[in-house]
């Protein structure tokens, strides 16, 4: 089928989609969702899920291809290598650009089978696999993993980041054809007018009791040691203070174990995940291991004020705007003082609800949609010409 003058058949390959939950996944479906609104046809390839009717999102054509369960992050699943079906498959329905979101088994395959085909391939640095491996005992390989991955970017027409402070490293690093995409935040499901008194009553709080939130993978490299820690000298100075975690990973259950006052919500979707951010004070996210955070921007337009270190997504939204806290990257007393200060400031905490969600409400999903669109029709005309 010919598609009308402007509209490009575009291949989305990832080997993480809802349902699981992840920052990638969810932002790979709003790209997707977003091309498809532009007019362009989207097919998405990705491994197989058990729930295959949660995943077929409608509007979008879908491949889904043999995958695995991903050792040590329960719930997620990486694809198998596809080099031959791909090549057939894109052979007899060939795409005019591909985007490769993941550096797994699927994703270098289907890298390889563009290149074969001479399809303009472009590719998502999502991850920091490198920073990962320590986190989870393997460190000595972070080197070997690093290299891989600027292999693996490098043989792509063009490598798309979420931060410019990524794309200067990446550049500074020899990644070559590296091309900014700002991310953007659901500001309509996101918002500070879905804060819910009954939900706070379930967490334990009363009054003016302060809840502080986490949302993410409950998991080692999202350094939650410091945000523990963080919270106990929150809850020295204001008694009836609450940590509620959002999210499931490999290390809930220890922390649950060593803490039994913490509250766990378990993993959240839409409205209701909505609900659970407007309904919290204050947003501490202590992480290293991130390419950006989107749960710094969700927070924000929630109109949650957040504490956080200095890169990714703090960098790019928080640093000139007072709407919380960058702190510096090995500043951990910092970050425990930053909180405590917010704490102990109910009346700037206020304030900073509205100037949250002021710094947020421009970055719209359709602008980064039409940006994401002329990229991509920019790889395609020059492999073309």
């Amino acid at each position: 089928m010919r598609l009308p003058r402007g509209r490009m058949r575009i291949a989305i390959v990832t080997e993480t989609w809802p349902p699981e939950i992840n920052g990638v996944a969810l932002t790979v479906q709003s790209l997707a969702q977003g091309l498809a609104a532009h007019g362009h046809s989207v097919e998405v390839v990705r491994p197989r899920q058990d729930d295959e009717t949660s995943a077929s999102v409608t509007g979008l054509e879908h491949l889904p291809m043999p995958g695995a369960a991903l050792p040590r992050y329960p719930g997620l699943r990486f694809g198998l290598p596809a080099h031959r079906q791909l090549h057939r498959h894109w052979m007899r329905q060939r795409p005019d650009v591909l985007y490769i979101a993941t550096e797994g088994p699927l994703g270098l395959t289907a890298l390889g089978a563009a290149r074969r085909l001479g399809i303009p391939a472009s590719t998502g640095f999502h991850t920091r696999f490198d920073d990962y491996a320590r986190f989870y005992g393997f460190g000595f390989l972070t080197p070997v993993v690093y290299a891989y991955l600027r292999r693996f970017h490098n043989r792509a027409d063009a490598t798309i980041v979420p931060t410019a402070e990524l794309a200067a490293f990446l550049e500074a690093n020899r990644f070559r054809n590296v091309r900014l995409l700002r991310r953007a935040v659901d500001t309509k499901r996101f918002h500070p007018g879905r804060r819910d008194d009954a939900l706070r009553a379930e967490w334990g709080l009363r009054g003016n009791d302060i809840a502080v939130i986490y949302v993410g993978r409950i998991a080692p490299e999202k350094n939650l040691d410091l945000a523990v820690r963080a919270f106990r000298a929150i809850k020295a100075r204001h008694p009836g203070a609450r940590f509620v975690l959002v999210g499931d990973g490999p290390a809930r259950k220890p922390l649950a174990a060593a803490h039994a006052d913490f509250v766990f919500a378990g993993t959240r979707r839409g409205d209701e995940l909505a609900r659970h951010y407007a309904s919290g004070d204050l947003f501490l996210f202590p992480s290293l291991s991130e390419t950006f955070g989107n749960v710094t921007l969700e927070a924000l337009a929630s109109g949650v004020p957040v504490v956080a270190y200095d890169y990714g997504a703090a960098r790019e939204h928080m640093k000139t705007t007072d709407v919380g806290a960058c702190i510096a990257e090995d500043d951990a007393d910092g970050f425990v003082a930053a909180a405590i200060a917010l704490a102990d400031a109910a009346p700037r905490r206020a304030r900073l609800r509205e100037a949250a969600r002021a710094a947020v409400e421009a970055l719209d999903p359709a602008s980064v949609a039409a940006s994401f669109s002329e990229l991509l029709a920019g790889l395609a005309a020059r492999r073309a010409a």
